[in-house]
């Protein structure tokens, strides 16, 4: 996803002074974590549910967006601080941002599936200090988006915001289903999923003549993605119905 930092700089001639040679080769490294994610994603979606497939081609996904979110943060954090032009500070922020978007949801993606038996509720150090983490740099974004008159960064910062309270209430209260794990792993990959296309549509966006920061780009993947979780959801709710039906799922799966 940085690589929509280099775009704006690109397209404005200029070259930034920090891209060396080792920013160059983590860029390089973030786009072919970037292109693996996008590449693996579809399988795990349209494959049966806890099969072969299904979890071999999902670890391929998770493995990509580790690649992504991590080298995101050195090199949006290296933009943050160390670019000369205003645009590109801002850009290294709000990237930074979108960095702990995608990488929380991740983590929460998979753990929960190490989490799944539990009845009570669940504190560990890692899982909600993600959660919070991810609450607190969305309230941070959506105060600096409003502070530069920065409309995406403002809007955007609302996905993370709902995102890390539900993450937090998910964690902090008992399960009140058996299946509690299915719908918070679907909901956080498809969530991964929304951001590993958000970054392809604006990595390419220039090339179709869109501005490569406009809230249409941005946004679009999340207002198709959002409604069709939640119909992905209801779908698997009716399915899995009262508790004996989930309790038999769950020993299948297991």
């Amino acid at each position: 996803m940085v690589a929509a930092s280099d775009l704006w700089h690109m397209r404005r001639g200029v070259v930034p002074s920090h891209n060396s040679r080792m920013l160059k080769t983590l860029l390089a490294i973030h786009v072919a974590g970037g292109s693996i994610a996008l590449a693996s994603m579809l399988l795990p979606l349209f494959t049966k549910k806890g099969g072969s497939i299904h979890r071999k081609a999902g670890w391929v996904f998770v493995g990509g967006m580790t690649i992504v979110s991590l080298t995101a943060f050195i090199l949006a954090g290296t933009r943050a601080l160390t670019d000369p032009s205003p645009q590109g500070r801002q850009a290294g922020v709000f990237l930074f941002y979108v960095a702990l978007l995608t990488g929380a949801g991740v983590s929460a993606g998979i753990r929960v599936l190490r989490a799944k038996t539990r009845t009570a509720a669940h504190r560990h150090w890692w899982d909600v200090g993600v959660a919070v983490a991810l609450t607190a740099g969305s309230l941070a974004t959506l105060a600096y988006g409003l502070a530069m008159r920065q409309t995406l960064f403002a809007a955007f910062s609302i996905i993370g915001i709902v995102s890390g309270a539900s993450q937090l209430a998910y964690w902090l209260r008992p399960p009140t289903h058996h299946m509690h794990w299915w719908f918070q792993h679907m909901g956080s990959m498809l969530g991964s999923c929304i951001a590993a296309t958000t970054a392809f549509l604006v990595v390419n966006a220039g090339r179709l003549g869109v501005d490569t920061f406009s809230l249409a780009v941005w946004l679009s993947p999340t207002v198709v993605g959002v409604p069709t979780i939640a119909l992905w959801t209801r779908y698997y709710q009716q399915k899995f119905g009262p508790a004996r039906q989930a309790r038999a799922t769950v020993a299948n799966l297991a």
